[in-house]
């Protein structure tokens, strides 16, 4: 039986206590904001007490120069989390952010649910989250040399190096950067006096 958006924001309640620090709903799904501290506990009470049996997704957020409503003035690294309940046909979003900018730190879940474990490793590879108590945490899209976390929005758009496998030398080499750079400014057309509310009487 599904429960209804409103019975699980009040189950939430008592069951996250005081690491519940926000709740939104808007189309149809309800979102959470947990402390980062409490984060590993909540996971737990979430699985345990409000059957949310399945982890879905987990990823990474860099909200700096975020343009969805304005000037962002929050924390900068954001873990975002996707749940399913099978038991109550229920989906659940939780965002969870990490308290420092400059080091972001959250709690690991793998312990909760196993299926976190690649999941963190990307988020710490492209955005330099780092997952606590992670049993395996190093990169997993990017080579081990690699400098930097290119999800981030401060993280440099075109490099100088790249890298390929050599099947001489069977081995990865790195060289400079191949492609010539250019800058491609999109062209569009549109009918005269487009947007001029005055024209359309």
């Amino acid at each position: 039986m599904s429960l209804s958006l409103n019975t699980l924001s009040e189950k939430l309640i008592p069951a996250l206590g005081d690491a519940l620090v926000a709740q939104h709903q808007a189309l149809n799904e309800l979102t959470i904001t947990v402390r980062a501290d409490a984060w590993p506990q909540a996971a737990h009470a979430l699985r345990d007490n409000l059957q949310f049996e399945q982890l879905i997704d987990l990823c990474g957020v860099d909200y700096s120069g975020w343009k969805g409503g304005g000037h962002w003035t929050g924390k900068r690294f954001c873990v975002v989390v996707h749940l399913l309940s099978i038991t109550h046909n229920q989906r659940l979003r939780v965002k969870v952010f990490a308290e420092d900018d400059a080091m972001p730190v959250v709690g690991t879940v793998v312990n909760v649910w196993s299926v976190a474990n690649w999941f963190e490793r990307e988020a710490f590879d492209l955005f330099g989250i780092v997952f606590d108590g992670h049993p395996d945490l190093r990169r997993l899209l990017t080579d081990y040399g690699f400098v930097g976390h290119p999800f981030r929005k401060d993280f440099p758009i075109s490099g100088h190096v790249e890298m390929r496998y050599d099947p001489e030398q069977k081995r990865v080499v790195y060289q400079p950067v191949s492609i010539v750079p250019r800058e491609i400014t999109p062209r569009t057309l549109r009918p005269e006096n487009y947007g001029d509310t005055e024209s359309h009487g």
